[in-house]
């Protein structure tokens, strides 16, 4: 049986999820700035109510953006630090397609407009489609205003919205049948495609983890 943990802080939520003896078990909060005091707490809670030592880890997941800054970068320093010490691979795993996960996980939805508020009065866009339970994109996560955001060329059917971009509804020229702009990514929804690439065999070794912020100049100093 396979055992996988993912964790998730690239948003103001952060959580930890555990794959073991097919059973799945999470913890998340909404705490926003809080996320290096604790990650590795939850991490340790979770792994020790469920009776799973580190070691007996096959790989970690983690939420690689795109999201804050800071909080991708909290995720991935904390996923390089196990993954060395255990030497073991892991898995990087969209934020935005997390997020669409997530809608289908709780309502079904097969096709997701997934939208993180990006500040800067631009939003994280990627459009998704349910494929034998697995989220999958459709064209390419793009970071813009949101009055440039589209649904993928000649797509039919209904899209769910999903994520806080949604919160520039009135802006964003896409027809949804239903949206949820409270929506945050959460680690169980990156441990549920973790695990479909996990299947894949396109786990990486822990020196290839790298952010996806979208925006190039997200962390460049103004020049003066």
């Amino acid at each position: 049986m396979t055992t996988l943990l993912a964790l998730d802080t690239a948003t103001e939520a952060c959580s930890v999820a555990l794959l073991h003896d097919g059973k799945v078990t999470s913890h998340y909060e909404v705490i926003p700035r809080m996320h290096a005091q604790k990650l590795l707490p939850m991490i340790k809670q979770l792994l020790a109510g469920s009776g799973v030592a580190l070691g007996a880890l096959d790989a970690i997941a983690y939420g690689r953006g795109p999201g804050a800054f800071t909080g991708v970068r909290i995720a991935i320093g904390v996923v390089q630090g196990l993954a060395f010490a255990l030497e073991r691979p892991v898995l990087p795993v969209s934020n935005l397609a997390a997020l669409a996960q997530g809608a289908l996980r709780e309502q079904g939805a097969q096709q997701v407009a997934a939208a993180i508020d990006a500040r800067m009065d631009e939003v994280y866009w990627g459009c998704y489609q349910a494929c034998a339970g697995e989220m999958r994109l459709v064209g390419a996560e793009a970071v813009l205003p949101p009055e440039q955001v589209a649904l993928p060329e000649g797509s039919t059917g209904q899209w769910f919205g999903a994520g806080t971009g949604w919160g520039y509804a009135d802006r964003l020229a896409v027809p949804v049948q239903a949206s949820n702009a409270t929506a945050l990514p959460s680690a169980q929804d990156v441990l549920g495609l973790a695990s479909f690439a996990w299947a894949r065999g396109e786990a990486i070794t822990a020196d290839q983890a790298q952010p996806v912020y979208l925006r190039d100049n997200v962390a460049t100093p103004k020049k003066v």
